[in-house]
């Protein structure tokens, strides 16, 4: 049997028994994604790409969600830049990884928790999650969203969740292409299980080449779209005042007062 080891950080726990990397976010109760996280996670993914023994990556969250999405009070002025190159980071890492990822997503998966769920190479969630994108009910946007939604959804579904914030059930989720199976959430972990059982199978070095292969083109857009991405969030959208209306209004906790400008 292989070799298991547990670290546990202030955030996330981080599991590997070869061939299989488990992280866990475990910010309670809903998992919210704070900078301390952002950092945990990034030197969490750093440690899984060394392994060469680590060919699958499963994240999850712990208790009652996948995750909320990032802390809304790391949006203001003084934090947001800090704040998106560190998510961004984790979310870069991600994607760039060699490693076959996988998200079992169960409970609230929004905002940044769902652009950490869509990047991974497979997703599987129970029927009752709730996934969605609120950032404009603050009067932001989601960057990862915005940049690469609608190559996994297409355009109309993207814009959908993107313009409005809805949420969505793990059901929709599923039939949209957010992700590739949708279960009764007692039986989230067998179909996880099904799919690491069947890439614990094949070739590591073939895996991580395939995905380099599959990944290439599009990686390239994805850069540069998030570059983008970025730029009009700092340049633009946080400059209005309508953003730091909704910041202020979401921590204050009451309706937000929209000027438009």
């Amino acid at each position: 049997m292989a070799t298991q080891s547990v670290t546990k950080y202030s955030r996330i726990a981080l599991e590997l028994q070869a061939p299989v990397a488990r992280i866990a976010l475990a910010n309670p109760p809903l998992n919210i994604i704070d900078i301390p996280m952002m950092e945990e996670l990034a030197d969490a993914l750093t440690e899984i790409e060394s392994r060469s023994e680590i060919c699958v990556l499963i994240i999850r969250g712990s208790q009652k969600a996948f995750s909320v999405g990032v802390d809304v009070a790391a949006h203001t002025p003084d934090k947001v830049e800090q704040m998106l190159a560190k998510f961004h980071a984790v979310i870069r890492a991600l994607v760039g990884s060699k490693k076959v990822s996988i998200a079992a997503v169960h409970g609230h998966c929004l905002g940044g928790g769902a652009e950490l769920a869509m990047v991974c190479d497979l997703a599987y969630t129970s029927e009752l999650a709730t996934w969605g994108f609120p950032e404009i009910k603050l009067g932001c946007y989601p960057p990862v969203a915005v940049t690469a939604l609608a190559a996994l959804v297409g355009q109309k579904h993207a814009a959908d969740l993107a313009l409005t914030g809805r949420s969505i059930t793990g059901r929709e989720a599923a039939s949209i292409g957010l992700a590739n199976a949708v279960v009764p959430e007692v039986d989230l972990d067998h179909a996880v299980q099904e799919a690491v059982c069947h890439l614990s199978q094949l070739s590591p070095a073939a895996l991580a080449i395939t995905k380099k292969a599959f990944y290439a083109w599009d990686s390239i857009h994805f850069d540069k779209g998030l570059a983008r991405a970025e730029k009009i969030y700092f340049d633009e959208l946080m400059k209005t005042e309508d953003a730091q209306e909704g910041i202020n209004a979401f921590l204050e906790k009451r309706p937000p007062v929209w000027k438009g400008n």
